[in-house]
């Protein structure tokens, strides 16, 4: 596996393999990797030529600066998770290669719109512009024709196909399924900061969006559902729900009555103690 820390010689390296017809697979990672990242590298090696992973702690997305600093770092294993996956080759750039005019005055490179502003957007004020920054400069160093986002983080997925659309970028932006435990919680890197008892809590998360999964299959009135779900986090002391919401997946937005054919998401995010987890649910009515 090729090791690189230099966007220049990653990105001569990519265009001598593109004039020679190699089509490039790209997973941005922020490394702590698990099954999940896992599962984004082997669809893509299995439908490209040459992968790239890159590892970077984007700092400009962190709302938080505690969740910044407390962000799980396992590189030497991450390395050697990716070794076994025959990737092809991993970008390991420090901040300045990624922002050299410093990380001051960026500016998100299209209009965010409503993705700013519900849900993630909301309660992670510059969350999503940090994240559209590093994407679309990764992007430009990278030039790849595949790049894969897992769906646990469904509205940034949104929010990058809306950028590859909105600017006309040459990339096919592909979403993965949630990758969960045999008890249903969603993997994440996160999740290395969540002890056994924590971890037990934080399945009423997916309990919670099973719940409402069951309900709407049975035409229950969304209202109910969500008062319900309410409830049952009222009664848990050691997780503090930020928000449960029935949404349609194009807009965004919640739904009061579900149309036939209509794709929803059912989104939560909750603290576990001090530990931020997000999860959804896809289903079409």
């Amino acid at each position: 596996m090729m090791v690189f820390k230099k966007s220049k010689e990653l990105s001569a390296h990519i265009e001598e393999l593109k004039r020679k017809g190699a089509e490039i697979g790209f997973v941005p990672t922020m490394g702590a990797l698990h099954e999940g990242h896992l599962a984004l590298i082997r669809e893509s090696i299995a439908n490209n030529d040459f992968t790239v992973c890159s590892i970077f702690v984007n700092p400009v997305q962190f709302n938080n600066t505690e969740d910044f600093e407390n962000y799980p770092s396992t590189l030497e294993k991450d390395l050697n998770l990716l070794e076994q996956e025959a990737c092809n080759a991993v970008f390991l750039p420090d901040v300045d290669e990624i922002y050299p005019s410093g990380t001051e005055n960026l500016q998100a490179p299209f209009d965010l719109g409503i993705i700013d502003e519900v849900l993630e957007g909301k309660y992670r004020p510059g969350h999503f512009k940090g994240v559209a920054v590093v994407v679309k400069r990764l992007f430009d160093i990278v030039q790849p024709d595949r790049a894969y986002f897992g769906e646990k983080d469904f509205q940034q997925l949104v929010l990058i196909k809306q950028m590859v659309k909105q600017l006309d970028i040459p990339v096919e932006v592909v979403g993965i399924p949630t990758v969960r435990t045999s008890e249903g919680l969603a993997l994440s890197s996160r999740n290395l900061r969540l002890n056994p008892e924590q971890k037990k809590l934080a399945l009423n998360i997916y309990k919670a969006l099973s719940f409402a999964l069951i309900k709407i299959n049975e035409s229950a009135d969304l209202k109910e559902v969500k008062k319900y779900v309410l409830k049952q986090f009222f009664n848990h002391p050691n997780i503090r729900l930020e928000y449960f919401e029935i949404i349609d997946e194009h807009t965004l937005l919640p739904v009061e009555k579900i149309k036939k054919g209509q794709k929803i998401r059912i989104v939560a995010a909750a603290y576990v103690d001090n530990i931020r987890l997000i999860d959804n649910i896809g289903i079409i009515a």
